[in-house]
């Protein structure tokens, strides 16, 4: 096979995954944010983990329930959050995962912020089919200088065995800027061209933040072939817009009660939600 053909196969493969593995096209994939864990400065458990466990299995019920096409396991309140974990929080994720694993229904993923080799490790533990992290680029943010080394990252997935794990890519970080004066569709031809994503995803500046529509309309228009999901800011006022453009979406704080980020998933936003989407993939 000439190394045209190989590339060629690649792209099939990473633009058809999508609906193989969700089961629909455009799918919402819902976040179950975990509570603070051991180490974290705003955990205020014992250490047995339950809280923790049970707040995260009442939010999957409601998840679930509601109609989402998949879920995404992250530690969404370990703040303020570091590039390199510590080994106590993959364990902890993995024991919480591992105990609601017989409840899980939906296809999931992991994503252990902000530390891509710590989410590909969970994510062979656990079995999740997908993660999402910021894998390149070099960046200004709020955690100080953001600079993965996507070339080891890549192939530490490899020397792991998670080869089918599919990787979210996401090229406008929450709370970051690039550090070089580049246009974000440069940003996305050129990580499609030399990472190979199995899916890009584009974010407003914060959890919950609105995903800007003309940014997500030029990602997905600089790489027709590779799905673009929008990770932030998706509501029932703007999601039908936004599905629109993308191949999916990640959806977090819209399911919480008030839409407020640190409350509980509410099971009849989720059925609202989901029942406008069904309604829009018809």
């Amino acid at each position: 096979m000439s190394d045209e053909n190989q590339f060629t196969t690649i792209k099939q493969v990473t633009s058809h995954w999508v609906e193989d593995t969700f089961g629909v096209a455009k799918p919402i994939i819902a976040m179950c944010h975990l509570g603070a864990l051991p180490g974290d400065p705003y955990y205020k458990g014992d250490g047995s983990l339950r809280d923790v466990i049970e707040w995260a299995r009442k939010d999957l019920n409601a998840l679930q329930n509601g109609g989402v096409d998949a879920v995404m396991f992250s530690n969404e309140f370990s703040l303020p959050y570091l590039t390199q974990v510590p080994t106590v929080t993959v364990a902890c994720m993995a024991r919480i995962i591992g105990e609601l694993m017989k409840e899980i229904r939906v296809p999931f993923g992991v994503d252990v912020l902000w530390d891509p080799i710590a989410s590909l490790d969970l994510a062979v533990a656990t079995g999740a089919k997908f993660v999402r992290e910021v894998f390149s680029g070099v960046y200004a943010s709020d955690l100080g200088l953001w600079n993965p080394n996507c070339g080891e990252i890549i192939r530490h997935q490899h020397y792991i065995r998670a080869e089918n794990v599919r990787l979210l890519f996401n090229i406008v970080p929450e709370a970051a800027q690039y550090l070089a004066n580049r246009d974000v569709v440069e940003i996305a031809k050129s990580t499609v061209f030399n990472h190979r994503p199995d899916a890009l995803c584009v974010s407003g500046l914060t959890a919950g933040a609105q995903t800007d529509v003309s940014t997500l309309r030029k990602v997905k228009e600089a790489v027709p072939e590779t799905p673009v999901f929008v990770n932030t800011g998706v509501r029932l006022d703007n999601v039908e817009e936004q599905l629109s453009i993308a191949d999916g979406a990640v959806v977090g704080t819209t399911f919480k009660y008030d839409g407020i980020f640190e409350n509980h998933v509410d099971g009849e936003r989720v059925k609202v939600f989901m029942n406008k989407v069904k309604s829009f993939r018809k």
